[in-house]
């Protein structure tokens, strides 16, 4: 918390996840942050409650061809098609600046095999300063997509693996872009899941009158930001109310008025995505303006939030 905050209303910002204690319930969304030094310069990533790096695969990646990134009147499609460095590069020249970092470092892991995602947490298991996984168990702009989010069985399968090759932190990434998320996350916590975090992006898509053509030339994206936040509230409360294991909410928040109605949702902590694109200082402000509403309700600890929705009469 910085000074300012101190000085107008003492709030306990500190949160328990799972296993882990963040000093604040605000966390940088993977993909959006890059490997934590991007944006050092601009705002303090230490201030973040942790970093969700980008998906981490066995090998590097490209990606998908440009276009691939396209921001909309109220939010972004994306393409990107999980370009990365790949396992190796990412122990020898990232994972040094964050064991610098004084914030929960949780790795986003991704694959399109079992054995993909068990061989980069293998390779991850020894290495200190990593708090725990994020595991991608589905993303929109691949290639064939990542199925393991697409049914039950096989995103318990995927985490019953995982959870025999780790101690640490899991928590599973949930998509919006099946029948019912409330199915997987019970499925995903029955094989030891610690957390879920909710959504990822929706499926979308966009068209260029002049050319006549997708405005990606991967044709679908996955849509994030402002217009997809009641979706994600609704997807939050829904889960809330059929697991145990604690929520990280993800959907279009952007302000401190946003990070409160997912915790009244009934999650535990929250990541921050798009708007890092759009204001890079976005966690400083939300910061400071979540003391005012603290303030107003009378609430010293953040946690008192969670879970507060009031029904109708």
């Amino acid at each position: 918390m910085n000074e300012i905050s101190k000085e107008r209303w003492d709030v306990d910002f500190s949160i328990r996840l799972g296993s882990l204690i963040l000093k604040n319930p605000l966390l940088a969304a993977s993909g959006t942050y890059g490997y934590g030094r991007e944006l050092n310069n601009i705002l303090k990533t230490d201030d973040f409650g942790g970093i969700c790096t980008k998906s981490i695969t066995p090998l590097a990646r490209d990606g998908n061809e440009p276009p691939r990134i396209a921001e909309l009147k109220m939010g972004m499609l994306n393409s990107i098609g999980l370009a990365n460095v790949g396992v190796q590069a990412f122990i020898q020249d990232k994972i040094p600046f964050l064991q610098s970092l004084e914030t929960n470092i949780i790795v986003n892991v991704a694959g399109f095999s079992i054995g993909d995602y068990i061989g980069v947490i293998q390779l991850l298991e020894d290495i200190e300063g990593i708090d725990g996984y994020e595991i991608n168990i589905s993303c929109p702009n691949v290639e064939g997509g990542l199925e393991f989010g697409s049914s039950s069985k096989s995103a318990a399968k995927l985490t019953k693996a995982l959870r025999a090759e780790t101690d640490r932190f899991l928590m599973v990434k949930l998509s919006p872009n099946i029948t019912d998320i409330s199915e997987i996350a019970i499925a995903v916590e029955g094989e030891g899941a610690d957390s879920l975090s909710l959504i990822n992006t929706l499926i979308g898509m966009g068209i260029e009158i002049d050319s006549e053509k997708p405005i990606l030339k991967n044709v679908y994206g996955g849509y994030s930001g402002p217009a997809i936040k009641p979706v994600a509230l609704a997807m939050v409360h829904k889960v809330f109310h059929s697991v145990k294991i604690p929520i990280v909410g993800i959907g279009g928040i952007s302000s401190a008025e946003d990070v409160v109605q997912f915790m009244l949702a009934g999650a535990t902590a929250v990541q921050l995505g798009t708007v890092n694109f759009l204001n890079p200082t976005a966690l400083t402000e939300i910061l400071e303006d979540l003391v005012a509403i603290a303030e107003s309700k009378g609430i010293r600890n953040i946690s008192d939030f969670k879970g507060r929705l009031k029904e109708w009469d």
